[in-house]
């Protein structure tokens, strides 16, 4: 076989890797598939009850919640859920993907220094770990993977997704999202679609899985979803990221309580956001153990 020959099927066997998307789990739907009516209207209603309604009309605040006690059949609702948002540190979770990704293919050991600054950097929102991951990471690496077929977690045909455009500090933006100009950037669906693939081991092998979880788990920060939580649902297992700079205000969470788990995301825009966010968790704590009581009548 002549060099130009090898060199055109390897180019053929790159190009099927990037362009035909990772088989599915198919034991786990898909999420946009996942609409429940009934969870959706109750979603719009607390939203409305906790007086959000107008700053969900003017996209000042985007909701999803997802109900996966039972993770082959989960249950989706939103409220701008394709809308993307400033989420500032909230998409450190996607450098947290990004370094397992390596540890994964054998890239990167995850030592005790890569574990310390991984976890500093989801538990106590580290800048500098952040920073010093990103680049360990690779800034177009990471790109690429959130882009990627496999994750599709910034999906271009559906306004966005996870993005990571800029270190944690004061150095210019490397590259901004190519639809809306954001440094840090999130969707609610594609946060909570990371949590699903997650909680599903679709991320990463079985093993990583419960390294990266255990990494999202006891939060170091206790504000927004956290304060919510402890004050009014003592108990929760938290599994969590957040985010806040000025007046944007993001958290993201697996929470399971007496046997139920399910994730919410929330991004809000208003000085009055972290409160939201503390708030309307509660609300949407409720959605799910309110079902489970309706269906038992």
């Amino acid at each position: 076989m002549c060099l130009l020959t090898r060199k055109y099927l390897v180019f053929i066997v790159l190009a099927v890797y990037w362009v035909i998307p990772a088989a599915a789990d198919p034991r786990y739907p898909a999420l946009a598939e996942s609409r429940d009516p009934a969870l959706q209207l109750n979603l719009e209603q607390t939203v409305d009850g906790f007086g959000l309604a107008s700053a969900a009309r003017e996209n000042a605040l985007s909701v999803a919640l997802v109900d996966i006690t039972e993770p082959q059949r989960p249950r989706v609702a939103a409220v701008n859920g394709d809308h993307m948002m400033y989420a500032a540190s909230l998409p450190k979770i996607a450098i947290l993907l990004g370094a397992f990704k390596h540890i994964e293919n054998g890239e990167m050991a995850l030592d005790e220094k890569t574990r310390d600054q991984l976890t500093r950097m989801i538990r106590f929102s580290s800048n500098r770990a952040a920073t010093t991951m990103l680049n360990r990471v690779g800034k177009q690496y990471l790109a690429d993977l959130l882009q990627s077929p496999q994750y599709l977690l910034y999906d271009r045909d559906n306004n966005g997704g996870l993005w990571v455009g800029k270190e944690y500090g004061k150095q210019p933006a490397w590259k901004r999202d190519p639809l809306h100009n954001l440094s840090h950037g999130a969707t609610a669906f594609q946060v909570a679609r990371f949590y699903y693939l997650l909680e599903t081991s679709q991320l990463l092998s079985a093993e990583l899985t419960r390294e990266m979880k255990a990494m999202l788990g006891q939060p170091g920060i206790s504000h927004k979803f956290v304060k919510g939580l402890n004050e009014s649902r003592p108990g929760s297992n938290i599994f969590r990221k957040s985010g806040s700079w000025r007046q944007w205000h993001a958290d993201s969470a697996i929470v399971e309580r007496d046997g139920r788990r399910y994730i919410a995301v929330a991004l809000a825009q208003s000085s009055q956001g972290g409160k939201w966010l503390e708030q309307l968790i509660v609300g949407l704590d409720n959605l799910i153990f309110d079902h489970v009581q309706v269906a038992s009548l």
